[in-house]
């Protein structure tokens, strides 16, 4: 019996799943267990396991396409077997690609610029032939559908003769940009060295030329990223406070304990990692730091979950140090290089960004000496960390000293959080970073 590959759910507020990647291909023998392929949800790539052994078939879903949870979207067949009814799949995305009329579509597999353009000018995919790999309509296809002529390729390739896909070639001019004046508009060497040589003559022109953007679908990862961060914005009335840090003791204790770790040949402690539980020693004080607004009601948290921000080449994801009060600074240091790795390689799992309760964003790392965060809702505050640089500082008799400085910037919910409660918090983080000794007291 035929078993059906569905978009899975992974979790429990989720509606839909980004298809990132197909492990396995169409006709493709897959044992059951065997990696089939990867979905995003709004959090995190997860790597998702065939639910049985066969042969895979009817693949409707291509990379990047946002389907609805439980949508089938191939079957694992037996030797011999059809796909049920015979039917091809046909999956209805939830979301799609910006596009003119608002509808989604799949008759047709459409690269994103495509998809736009047709949209766009209201012309309907199935009425173009495709090119592009896989069977895709290309960008190609639709300019060459537009301009009247429904048939300018020739399986998938533009029709050239072999000269002049060599001379092409040669000299990397792409064949669908040239105007065939062979026969049936047949791509000839003659037209390629027309073209190179209206190029040459017009080089200066072209450098004036307004390139086409590139465009990024906005989906995924960066698309709640971008709608929540829209969101905490407009709704949190955001109340920001601002010191200045001398971090001469704290450097010095990082020091020493990472002459302790070093000698018993432990995990080095990051600025990070202190970071993380001087931040937590301090929430134990001021509860209302560590709240979140639930309707009517602000609920005071009594575990300190930290999340630390980590930056990703696609966007920004907040993994979450559990209980970091009740951690020592090795084991904190062993976790944050741990999920920071499995951030970056996109191995993380839901149970490890969700639940937090404060959020850090250091931003030193990279030189910025200080910026403002947006709170993590529901969290009631964000703490954003600069970089800690040389400063002239004057002392009590008079005389100027060169101190390490680092300037943190604490954002907290004004409907939970009081200015002199925030102010307090402050003042009191700032006093343990410059003598972590004091979280002892």
């Amino acid at each position: 019996m035929a078993i059906e590959v569905i978009m899975p759910k992974i979790d429990m507020d989720q509606e839909t799943g980004t298809l990132m990647e197909w492990c396995k291909k169409n006709g493709e023998r897959v044992k059951e267990g065997e990696i089939l392929l990867v979905i995003e949800t709004d959090k995190v790539a997860v790597e998702v396991e065939s639910p049985g052994s066969g042969i895979l078939d009817g693949i409707s879903a291509q990379p990047g396409d946002v389907v609805p949870i439980g949508t089938v979207i191939a079957y694992l067949l037996g030797d011999g077997e059809a796909r049920p009814n015979g039917k091809e799949l046909s999956a209805a995305p939830a979301e799609s690609l910006p596009a003119g009329n608002g509808k989604n579509s799949l008759e047709q597999a459409a690269t994103p610029v495509a998809r736009n353009m047709a949209a766009v000018h209201g012309l309907d995919l199935n009425s173009v032939t495709p090119s592009g790999k896989g069977q895709k309509i290309t960008k190609a296809d639709i300019q060459a559908r537009l301009a009247g002529d429904p048939s300018p390729l020739l399986a998938g390739k533009p029709y050239a003769s072999p000269a002049a896909r060599r001379v092409a070639l040669e000299n990397q001019v792409g064949l669908e940009v040239l105007q065939g004046s062979g026969p049936k508009g047949r791509v000839q060497s003659n037209d390629v060295f027309t073209y190179l040589e209206g190029q040459k003559q017009t080089e200066v022109q072209v450098s004036l030329q307004k390139e086409e953007p590139h465009t990024v679908p906005l989906i995924g990862m960066r698309r709640t990223i971008a709608e929540r961060m829209t969101a905490n914005y407009q709704t949190i009335p955001h109340i920001r406070f601002t010191s200045r840090v001398d971090m001469t003791g704290f450097g010095n204790d990082r020091n020493k304990l990472n002459e302790l770790a070093e000698k018993s040949g432990a995990q080095k402690i990051s600025a990070t990692a202190m970071f993380v539980k001087l931040v937590a020693a301090t929430l134990r004080r001021h509860p209302f730091l560590n709240s979140s607004l639930r309707e009517n009601e602000i609920i005071l948290h009594q575990d300190i979950n930290i999340g630390v921000a980590v930056a990703l080449e696609n966007g920004l994801i907040v993994p979450v140090i559990r209980n970091a009060d009740r951690k020592g600074f090795a084991a904190i240091a062993l976790e944050v290089n741990d999920l920071s790795a499995r951030a970056r390689a996109g191995k993380l799992q839901s149970s490890d960004v969700k639940g937090g309760t404060f959020t850090i964003s250091h931003l030193g790392t990279f030189g910025i000496e200080q910026f403002d965060a947006i709170i993590n809702a529901p969290e009631a505050a964000i703490l954003a960390i600069g970089a800690t640089q040389l400063e002239a500082v004057p002392e009590l008799d008079g005389q100027i000293r060169a101190c390490p400085v680092m300037r943190m910037t604490l954002s907290a919910d004004h409907r939970l959080v009081d200015g002199a409660v925030a102010a307090r918090f402050v003042a009191d983080l700032k006093t343990i970073f410059e003598n972590p000794i004091l979280m002892a007291y």
